[in-house]
C-alpha cells in the first residue's frame, strides 16, 4: 500500500434510504479505479459480504473500502439505509470529512433519507447530492432535486451545506454527469466533485495521538481488533498507548499489528497519521467509543452517542418439547454470552438481565434489527425463544410517554382508503397526502410505535403487495392508552404427534394454517390463525379410522391449501402477549407461553 500525502486523502461516507443504490454505486467506483484484476470474477454488491445482506438486498453493517483515483486516495464508508441500523450510520459518519447523499430519481427523499441526512448536517460536514437511477421510466430528477433541497432547509442545513453540488447517475451502469444534458460516460464527474468539494483531513499529525474507536471485530489469528480514525498525531506498530474508556477508566497497552485499508482489504502498514482510518490489534478489552491516546498529553475524545432504542423484546432459552434437537448452543449461559457480544459490537443494541436467569431483555431500534440478530444466531446454531416486541416507555415530567413514528406509504390510489382505515384503528394521524401521478399517492402519518407492530404484513395484504411502507422515529408523546394487538385468535394443537392430511383438511375452514402434513407438533404449539377472535384448541394429528365397511359414495380428496410460511419477522409481528416465537436452526414455530390447556388463560381478543 503506497503512502499518500494528507492533502490527497478524502474520507467520505455514502448514505441513503434503503435500496436507493449505495452499494451498487460503490461497486462501480471500485471497478473503474482498478480495484479488481482483469478477468477476476466479482459478485454484484461486493461490499455486502454478509449472507443475510445478500439475501435481503440491504446493507446491515457499515463497510470500509478505499479507491485510488489519479493521485488521490478516497476512503469510502458504505452505511446501512434502514433506520433500524441507524446506530451503524451514527457511529461511522464520525469517520468521514464529507457525505455523499444518494436519492432515487423516482422515489425522491424518503424517511430514512431524512434520518441519515439529519445526522450528516448535525456533524457540519459538506454534502454532495447524487440523484441515482435517472434511467427509471418514472424518474423525476428535477422534482427529486427540489424535494432534497426542501429537506435540507427543513433539517436546518447551513448556507454552505444547502449550496450542495448535484450529480446525476445510473449506479448499475457506472455512469454519472454534472448535468442532465451532459453525456453519460463514466464516474469521472463524481470523482472530480468528491476531490473538489470534500476537504482533506485537517487534524495535526504532530499533536499527541488520539484515535476514536468506531468499530471492533474479531480476527481468528490476532484476536480483537479496533477500527478507528486518527484524529491527531501518528501511530506506529509496537507503540505503547493509553486506552481511555468509559467513566474515566485508563489502561496501558502495546499496539500489535497496524492495518490500513486498500480497496476492500486490510493491508499491514508500519505507521499512519492524522486523517487515516486504521485497524489495530493487541488491545483485548477495547470497546466502541473508547479513545486510544498517547501516554502523556492526550485527552479522551467525546464518546459516540446514538439515539435511544425504541423497541424491546424478551429473549430466552428454548423450553419447548422439541428443544435441543437441532441446536448446538442451547443453554442460558451460551445465549447470554452471544447477546452481550452483540451489544459490545452494536452500540444501538442494549441487553439487560432479568429476574429470571434464563431470560434477557434486548433493546433495539426496530423489529427488523431484532429479527436479523435472531436469524444470525439461528444460523450459528443457537436455539432461543422470543416474546412479543414491546415499545420502550419512559417518564417525562411525571407523565408516561411512548415513541411515535413518522410513516410514509406509497400506494395505488385505490388502496388509500383501506390503508387510512387500518391506520386510523391504530391511532395514526394523517399529516400529508400527495398524488405521485401514474395512479399512485404518497400518504404521510404520525403513529405510536405500538401501532406499527404487526402492521407491515397487513399493509402488504391491503395494498395487494404493491405498496411501499417506510418508517422513522419521530418523537416521544404522552401514552395513548390501550390498543388492539391482533384481531384473530390462534389455532392451537392440543397434543403431540405428526400432523395428518385428514386432520388439517378438516381444520382449513377454521382459519389459515402455518404448517403442512407430516410436521411434528406438541401441546400448546400454534398451527394457524383462527378466523375468529378467540383461541381454538384442536387435534391436528387425528387419523381417519379405517373399517371394512364401504362408504356409499367415494371419499373426498384431501387437498390442502399452501400454508402461510412464517419468518422470524412475520412471526414476531403476529404473536400476542401470551405467545412466543421458537427459533431453532431448522425451524421457526409459534407457541403459547403456557403449553398445557388446563393451565392456559383463554384469549378474548380485547384491547391491551
Amino acid at each position: 500500500m503506497e503512502p499518500v500525502s494528507r492533502d490527497k486523502i478524502r474520507n467520505i461516507a455514502i448514505v441513503a434510504h434503503v435500496d436507493h443504490g449505495k452499494t451498487t454505486l460503490v461497486d462501480a467506483m471500485l471497478h473503474q479505479t482498478g480495484a479488481f484484476r482483469e478477468g477476476e470474477e466479482v459478485k454484484d454488491r461486493v461490499l455486502d459480504s454478509n449472507d443475510l445482506e445478500r439475501e435481503r438486498g440491504i446493507t446491515i453493517l457499515a463497510k470500509h473500502a478505499s479507491v485510488d483515483w489519479k493521485d488521490y486516495r478516497i476512503n469510502i464508508i458504505d452505511t446501512p439505509g434502514h433506520a433500524d441500523f441507524g446506530g451503524e450510520v451514527e457511529r461511522t459518519l464520525r469517520m468521514a470529512d464529507g457525505c455523499l447523499l444518494l436519492v432515487d430519481a423516482a422515489e425522491g427523499p424518503l424517511p430514512q433519507t431524512r434520518f441519515v441526512l439529519g445526522k450528516a448536517i448535525e456533524l457540519g460536514m459538506p454534502i454532495l447530492l447524487v440523484i441515482n437511477k435517472i434511467d427509471r421510466q418514472d424518474a423525476r430528477p428535477d422534482e427529486a432535486l427540489n424535494q432534497a433541497f426542501d429537506l435540507f432547509c427543513d433539517l436546518g442545513a447551513t448556507d454552505e451545506q444547502a449550496d450542495f453540488p448535484t450529480i446525476y447517475a445510473i449506479g448499475k451502469d457506472g455512469v454519472a454527469s454534472k448535468s442532465l444534458d451532459d453525456e453519460l460516460k463514466d464516474l469521472e464527474p463524481l470523482f472530480e466533485t468528491i476531490v473538489e468539494k470534500v476537504p482533506a483531513p485537517s487534524q495535526d499529525p504532530n499533536a499527541p495521538l488520539q484515535i476514536l474507536v468506531h468499530n471492533t471485530l474479531h480476527d481468528d489469528y490476532v484476536g480483537r481488533m479496533a477500527i478507528g480514525r486518527i484524529w491527531a498525531g501518528s501511530v506506529k506498530q509496537r507503540e505503547r498507548v493509553a486506552l481511555l474508556g468509559d467513566d474515566g477508566a485508563r489502561s496501558e497497552h502495546e499496539i500489535g499489528t497496524l492495518w490500513g485499508f486498500s480497496r476492500m482489504d486490510r493491508v499491514r502498514i508500519e505507521s499512519a497519521e492524522a486523517g487515516d482510518i486504521v485497524a489495530v490489534s493487541g488491545i483485548g478489552d477495547v470497546q466502541i467509543g473508547d479513545t486510544l491516546a498517547a501516554l502523556t498529553g492526550a485527552e479522551a475524545l467525546p464518546r459516540i452517542e446514538v439515539e435511544e432504542p425504541t423497541i424491546k423484546v424478551r429473549m430466552m432459552i428454548n423450553t419447548s418439547p422439541l428443544s435441543g434437537i437441532s441446536g448446538k448452543f442451547v443453554t442460558s449461559r451460551q445465549v447470554r454470552d452471544r447477546l452481550y457480544k452483540e451489544a459490545n459490537r452494536n452500540i444501538a443494541l442494549k441487553v439487560e438481565d432479568t429476574e429470571d436467569p434464563e431470560q434477557f431483555d434486548v433493546f433495539g431500534r426496530g423489529e427488523l434489527m431484532l429479527s436479523i440478530l435472531a436469524e444470525e444466531m439461528r444460523r450459528e446454531g443457537y436455539e432461543l425463544a422470543m416474546g412479543m416486541p414491546q415499545v420502550v416507555e419512559k417518564e417525562i415530567d411525571g407523565k408516561l410517554h411512548e415513541p411515535w413514528e413518522r410513516v410514509v406509504c406509497d400506494v395505488d390510489d385505490e388502496h388509500v382508503g383501506a390503508i387510512t382505515k387500518a391506520l386510523g384503528e391504530r391511532k395514526a394521524q394523517m399529516v400529508g397526502m400527495n398524488a405521485q401521478g401514474s395512479g399512485r399517492s404518497r400518504v404521510e402519518y404520525r403513529i405510536p410505535s405500538r401501532g406499527l407492530i404487526g402492521f407491515r404484513t397487513e399493509f402488504l395484504t391491503l395494498s395487494r403487495g404493491s405498496g411501499l411502507l417506510n418508517t422513522m422515529f419521530d418523537s416521544w408523546e404522552p401514552h395513548m392508552g390501550p390498543m388492539l394487538r391482533r384481531k384473530n385468535g390462534a389455532i392451537v394443537s392440543d397434543r403431540k404427534g405428526k400432523t395428518t392430511p385428514y386432520a388439517l383438511f378438516n381444520l382449513q375452514p377454521r382459519g389459515i394454517l402455518f404448517l403442512s402434513s407430516g410436521e411434528q407438533v406438541y401441546e400448546g404449539m400454534i398451527i394457524g390463525e383462527h378466523a375468529r377472535p378467540n383461541d381454538l384448541d384442536v387435534n391436528a394429528v387425528r387419523e381417519k379410522k379405517l373399517t371394512n365397511v364401504r362408504a356409499a359414495g367415494k371419499d373426498e380428496n384431501t387437498v390442502l391449501s399452501t400454508p402461510r410460511a412464517l419468518t422470524i419477522e412475520s412471526a414476531l409481528e403476529w404473536i400476542d402477549q401470551d405467545e412466543l416465537v421458537e427459533i431453532t436452526p431448522d425451524a421457526i414455530r409459534v407457541r403459547k407461553k403456557v403449553l398445557e390447556i388446563n393451565r392456559r388463560p383463554r384469549r378474548d381478543g380485547k384491547k391491551k
